[in-house]
Formats: C-alpha cells, sequence, structure tokens
C-alpha cells in the first residue's frame, strides 16, 4: 500500500479550495475545515461526502493523515459546497459492517475518487467488493449537521 499522496495532490486541493471560494460547485466535492490538533488553525481539505442509507460519510484513505487526525481530535469542522458552508460533528465509523456499506457504495457514489484509491493501493479497480474489503484500512467518518 501506498503511503505518500501524490505529487500533484496539494496544488490540486488549492485550485478545488480556490474555485470553492469563488463559489464554484464541483460534483460531490466539498472542502471540510477542520481546526488543527496543535495549532487550532482551520485546515482545508476537499473531501467527496456520500450518503448511504440516509446517513452521511466522509472516507479517509489513509487513516493516519493529517485531516483524518484533526477530524479525530476536533470532531466537529465545516463542509462547504460552493458558497453553502454548515456546521458539522465528525465521528468516527467503529462498526465493520457500516464500514463495509459506506465503502462498498463509494465507487458508484463518488466514481471520481475512485482512482484516489487505486493509486493509494487500497483497490486495484472499480469493484464494490474490492472496496468492501479495503474497510478496515481506511477511516471511515459520518458527518451529522451541528
Amino acid at each position: 500500500m501506498v503511503t505518500a499522496l501524490p505529487r500533484w495532490l496539494r496544488p490540486a486541493n488549492r485550485v478545488v479550495r480556490f474555485l470553492t471560494r469563488l463559489g464554484l460547485r464541483l460534483g460531490t466535492i466539498h472542502v471540510l475545515t477542520v481546526p488543527g490538533r496543535r495549532s487550532g488553525a482551520p485546515r482545508p481539505t476537499p473531501v467527496s461526502p456520500l450518503t448511504v442509507d440516509g446517513q452521511r460519510y466522509v472516507i479517509a484513505g489513509l487513516p493516519d493523515g493529517d485531516w483524518a487526525r484533526n477530524v479525530r481530535a476536533a470532531g466537529r469542522g465545516e463542509l462547504a459546497h460552493g458558497r453553502r458552508k454548515q456546521a458539522v460533528t465528525l465521528e468516527e465509523v467503529r462498526e465493520q459492517q457500516t464500514r463495509v456499506d459506506v465503502m462498498r457504495a463509494f465507487p458508484r457514489e463518488v466514481p471520481h475518487g475512485v482512482p484516489m484509491f487505486v493509486k493509494l493501493g487500497l483497490v486495484s479497480r472499480a469493484d464494490p467488493d474490492e472496496f468492501a474489503a479495503a474497510a478496515d484500512r481506511v477511516a471511515v467518518f459520518r458527518i451529522r449537521a451541528s
């Protein structure tokens, strides 16, 4: 499994954040801003929430990545889609079956996110069963409106 992010990801994230600040909606991509776990400074990152059984979730392909650790520490943040912003609470999902269900839905709900999971070595293709099998190698967070 790859533990380093692709070199192009940071510049691409900056572009997404800029376009979101302009009010543009980019498909399922939202910007999640959470306080940094040490500094408390706002830390924005693009994410693609998905809905499974009426609940919203977001997946961290690198469960020990900065944004996932910040979410665990803060438990709250702001989710922006275009100019629309919403205060949210985030809770890590521990129930294995829920994690499997969310991962199984990911390639259908967020097809543009599949290449990143392939690049990280979590899956080899957009197969729901393969995504479900990777549920124990990612972090899944439930999103609730605050």
